[in-house]
């Protein structure tokens, strides 16, 4: 790999495979050149990921979709200077398909192998073609598998000041979205149904966990009861209060996101703050945080929407960061399904 420290450009091929999107990005000196994402649709008739379908499905669209993003970056391949992966978390079957894959292409390229954290890409989406952000900041990390305040000091360190003690809210969101009937994946199909209802039509509870940790399973569970005993009295109930039940249940979400965030400024003093997780797509939150920003004079970094869900080019733009601190994975590097 001697010829490969000779390069004066720093291109990295990435991958990413944690769940049910297959996805490759090439970055070279820090702007991204292509990112290439292929969903799979084989879950909707199941209303959730099937995680043995899901790695076959990868194994299917990898290579196509890695070959698309080196075409479309305008790079060749002697132009690369490393491979990137997702390490993890994720799942387990899925890992391994983009980290076989992922060494099997460092190897031939004679090039460096990087594993990245996937919350850890998350936290740092917002750096994707652009530097503007200074450190530290607060980070709210919200998607189907986490939530979390993290306290972001450099590229390459990370504070959890707090984080869930059982659901995700990307998880409240599918869920109580499933039990409305609606189709999958639900969270963005709600978040469309709230923009036309009242937010204030129904109250449901949040939880009260201390310090900055957070909690959805309660809210679950009253949003299961109410359309039980609301359908009990109405059987229509749900379909002709659809928009205002999904505006609630939003409201309900957002609002206490929004309550732990302010609180961890309060405690840190930090005001650079960034939303990032597929949930960071949501209307509600973009528009209640954006709010709170002006009020508050916050130094507000949204990430774009096609960095907010699941995608090569975060595994890319951390990977870069890792490339500079000379973070190197080796071949006996393994994938693991939970953050550690």
């Amino acid at each position: 790999m001697d010829s490969l420290h000779q390069k004066k450009d720093i291109t990295i091929l990435a991958i990413e495979s944690s769940c049910d999107d297959t996805g490759a990005a090439i970055i070279s000196n820090g702007k991204m050149c292509s990112n290439v994402v292929a969903t799979q649709a084989v879950h909707e008739q199941y209303g959730g990921v099937v995680p043995e379908l899901a790695s076959r499905a990868h194994q299917q669209h990898i290579i196509p979709v890695v070959d698309a993003a080196i075409k479309k970056s305008g790079k060749a391949k002697s132009d690369i200077s490393a491979v990137a992966f997702t390490q993890g978390p994720g799942l387990l079957g899925s890992l391994m398909v983009g980290a076989s894959f992922a060494k099997s292409l460092a190897l031939g390229f004679n090039v460096p192998l990087i594993g990245v954290n996937h919350l850890n890409a998350h936290v740092l989406a917002h750096f994707i073609d652009n530097d503007s952000c200074d450190f530290p900041y607060l980070c709210l990390l919200v998607s189907g598998g986490h939530t979390q305040i993290v306290k972001v000091n450099d590229a390459q360190t990370f504070e959890i000041l707090g984080s869930t003690r059982d659901d995700a809210a990307g998880e409240a969101f599918d869920k109580t979205a499933k039990m409305l009937g609606l189709p999958y994946p639900g969270g963005p199909v709600l978040d469309k149904l709230a923009q036309s209802g009242n937010p204030q039509a129904f109250k449901f509870p949040d939880s009260r966990v201390d310090k900055l940790d957070f909690s959805f399973s309660g809210l679950k569970t009253a949003v299961l009861y109410f359309i039980r005993d609301k359908s009990e009295i109405d059987p229509s109930f749900v379909e002709q209060n659809l928009n205002d039940i999904c505006a609630s249940i939003q409201e309900t979400i957002v609002s206490y996101l929004m309550r732990k965030l302010k609180k961890a400024v309060k405690e840190t003093g930090i005001k650079e703050i960034a939303i990032s997780g597929g949930v960071s797509a949501n209307s509600g939150l973009r528009a209640a945080v954006t709010d709170e920003a002006k009020k508050q004079r916050w130094t507000l970094h949204l990430p774009a929407l096609e960095y907010c869900t699941d995608n090569a080019a975060m595994i890319a733009q951390a990977a870069h960061f890792q490339f500079i601190n000379n973070d190197f994975a080796t071949q006996e590097t393994v994938p693991y399904a939970r953050n550690h």
